[in-house]
């Protein structure tokens, strides 16, 4: 059995972190590194996908509901204005393979990137 991704162990209370936001089946915290004036990671509550292909393959309802919590956080954070990361394998700068969405957002330009 492999061991639970960091975003699990924080949804269990193994890691402080404080979740700023939560459905049913999704969570949000404040990014630990932050990229952007407003950087927050959006996260299902399963492991069961490692990246946003496997998630957009087997469950978009639960992409859906990724995307729709990103959004009222940003209206909430970021005056509605955001850019939706999600990073898939390591060369692309995924660290966790337990799928998350990165929300920037506070003043960003074109030419900012976000991790």
């Amino acid at each position: 059995m492999s061991e639970s991704s960091v975003f699990t162990r924080i949804l269990r209370g193994e890691i402080p972190s404080e979740i700023i936001a939560e459905t049913e089946n999704a969570f949000a915290i404040r990014d630990i590194a932050p990229q952007a004036p407003v950087h927050l990671l959006v996260i299902p509550k399963s492991e069961q996908y490692r990246d946003v292909v496997e998630l957009a393959a087997g469950d978009p309802a639960l992409l859906a509901e990724l995307v729709g919590l990103a959004n009222s956080l940003a209206a909430e954070h970021a005056d509605g204005d955001f850019r939706l990361i999600f990073n898939t394998g390591p060369g692309a700068g995924q660290t966790v393979f337990h799928v998350h969405a990165h929300v920037l957002g506070g003043g960003l330009s074109e030419g900012s990137l976000g991790g």
